[in-house]
């Protein structure tokens, strides 16, 4: 049983092939020679951070399927400057339009050091940012966008962090190592 953690970059698809119809973009089959392996969940184009990949279909289920419930740790540069008050609505949880998210843990973070994202996002002297670490347990389309944008402050820049027990650590972006399987 294979499981590789691997730090997805901005404007990878989190699939092996490439859209047909859609404009050439860079895939895993760029990054990942290993055969037999595919991602538990997706992570969109254009989001950052680390996807799961695994040969095991019961680890596979155990990481994505959201009944498992398995907390998913974001960094996000949001537009605007939340206080603790405005963050109070995602950790009770946000009406989206397909039906209420579950409590989410929201807090302010320092910006993290992270590596440059390509490209740049945009910067506006007028509009201030900054970044919160956002912990959900469900996995909905583009749900973390959808979340902050609902309480008034939208994603600039989303990293995933964390999945469970497994984390980025000490991964640069671009590249994958095997890591333990034991601990979904």
């Amino acid at each position: 049983m294979a499981l590789i953690l691997f730090n997805k970059p901005y404007g990878v698809l989190c699939q092996f092939s490439a859209e047909p119809n859609g404009p050439p973009r860079p895939t895993l089959a760029d990054y990942i020679k290993r055969p037999g392996v595919y991602p538990a969940g997706r992570l969109d184009h254009d989001s950052e951070g680390l996807v799961l990949l695994t040969d095991d279909g019961r680890l596979q289920a155990r990481i994505a399927d959201p009944r498992f419930k398995l907390a998913k740790t974001y960094l996000v540069q949001v537009e605007g400057d939340p206080d603790e008050a405005a963050l109070e609505p995602l950790r009770r949880g946000i009406v989206l339009k397909d039906g209420p998210t579950l409590p989410a843990e929201a807090r302010r973070i320092d910006p993290p050091a992270l590596w440059p994202r390509d490209p740049p996002v945009r910067f506006r002297k007028s509009v201030p940012d900054c970044w919160i670490e956002l912990t959900i347990r469900e996995g909905r389309n583009r749900q973390v966008r959808r979340m902050t944008a609902a309480a008034g402050y939208p994603t600039l820049r989303l990293v995933r962090w964390r999945i469970g027990e497994w984390t980025l650590d000490g991964l640069a972006q671009g590249e994958w190592r095997e890591g333990p399987t034991a601990r979904a």
